[in-house]
């Protein structure tokens, strides 16, 4: 019996056990803004890891619930060694559960985090599980990342993300799948954020107005000239997407300012907007303009290791029956990082639907296919790069 068929039943047979352990982390809430919240989830990780020959290391964060580092016990020096990312924060609040508990709907799992992405980090154990009782042990060491502020920017963490990447002979990311056929993410937009403040001069609205200049007037200048960056033929938006400022309704606006999201599918256009951005100039005269930001994850590009990367996820999904598509994600996750340093493959986790929405949910009828796949992967010898 092939490898990828004794995984595929030996999963199978696992099943219930992986889906009780999706909930098990699922039903311990992880907000990223709330680093205690995050303890129980990362100790139950922690002690399962150490179960399956693992020895972790408890990293906390000062700002933020920081991360844990997992890799075997048992490894060969001087290996090549493979980063396995994951987080254990989420977007939902303490609380959450009460009004959206974790329920089985027919194939479905659903709940806050079971998409995004306690089921990754469910099938990591899993796969590894897999892999040690057929006997199976990974040519290219495992290492596996979790930390507790993606969903805040890794701020925390990137320079550990990087550090662990410019050594990895490969990066997978246990982020979820694109769309409801489970498509793997060889690309990802980069993603930038900015806030352009107006400082202008307070006078009377009635009384005398010509002394004042307008921020908020200006501001709407500033915010037409931001729209017009969007660019959807080669994939570049521009959103403002909050703004605000004023003082009063009789007061001649002396400060406003407006939030920018960007998101760019390649590194030459993030350079060429963020000079657009930090270059706006005034046009109300009394006004000036002050920019902060920058493009904060890079563009995840498609290179000639990275598609070989995914040519062999992609065989290697056929083996299990699997039909596997590559797409591009419009959202930026940790792989934007690594992706600057080694071949990575993102949206490894499960298949469903509703990530930081109420709906989220993952397929439990698929979870079997994706925790296969990743095993498989973890088992693969060092890449051969292009």
């Amino acid at each position: 019996m092939s490898l990828a068929l004794q995984v595929k039943h030996w999963v199978t047979e696992h099943q219930a056990d992986l889906i009780a352990y999706v909930e098990s982390l699922a039903g311990l809430e992880t907000p990223s803004d709330e680093p205690s919240t995050l303890e129980p989830a990362f100790a139950l990780l922690a002690s399962t890891l150490a179960d399956e020959g693992f020895r972790t290391l408890r990293m906390p964060g000062r700002q933020t619930g920081g991360m844990l580092v997992a890799r075997p016990r048992q490894r060969k020096r001087g290996a090549p060694v493979q980063l396995v990312l994951g987080h254990m924060d989420t977007v939902w609040p303490v609380g959450t559960l009460a009004s959206m508990p974790l329920q089985r709907k027919g194939a479905n799992l659903a709940g806050p985090g079971v998409y995004d992405m306690k089921g990754g980090l469910t099938q990591f154990v899993f796969a590894m599980r897999a892999l040690t009782e057929l006997g199976v042990h990974p040519a290219v060491t495992p290492v596996l990342l979790v930390n507790a502020d993606e969903e805040i920017g890794s701020d925390e963490t990137t320079r550990h993300i990087v550090r662990f990447a410019r050594c990895a002979d490969r990066a997978l990311v246990l982020e979820p799948s694109l769309g409801a056929d489970g498509k793997l993410k060889t690309a990802r937009k980069g993603l930038g954020r900015f806030r352009v403040t107006v400082h202008g001069k307070a006078a009377h609205a009635g009384l005398d107005p010509t002394a004042g200049a307008s921020a908020i007037l200006e501001l709407s200048h500033q915010i037409q000239a931001l729209f017009a960056l969007n660019d959807p033929v080669s994939g570049v938006t521009v959103n403002v997407g909050t703004i605000d400022g004023g003082m009063r309704p009789n007061v001649i606006a002396p400060l406003s300012s407006c939030v920018v999201d960007v998101r760019v599918p390649r590194m030459s256009q993030a350079q060429a907007i963020e000079q657009a951005i930090h270059g706006l100039t005034p046009i109300t005269p009394g006004t000036r303009i002050e920019v902060e930001g920058h493009i904060g994850r890079p563009p995840m590009e498609r290179t000639p290791a990275s598609i070989a990367l995914w040519e062999r996820a992609r065989d290697l999904g056929a083996d299990l029956g699997l039909q596997l598509e590559q797409a591009t994600a419009g959202g930026g996750s940790d792989g934007n990082t690594t992706s600057q340093h080694c071949p990575t493959l993102d949206g490894l986790g499960p298949v469903g639907d509703g990530a930081h929405a109420s709906h989220e949910h993952l397929d439990m009828s698929q979870l079997v296919g994706r925790t296969a796949l990743l095993a498989l992967l973890l088992a693969e010898p060092p890449l051969e790069l292009p």
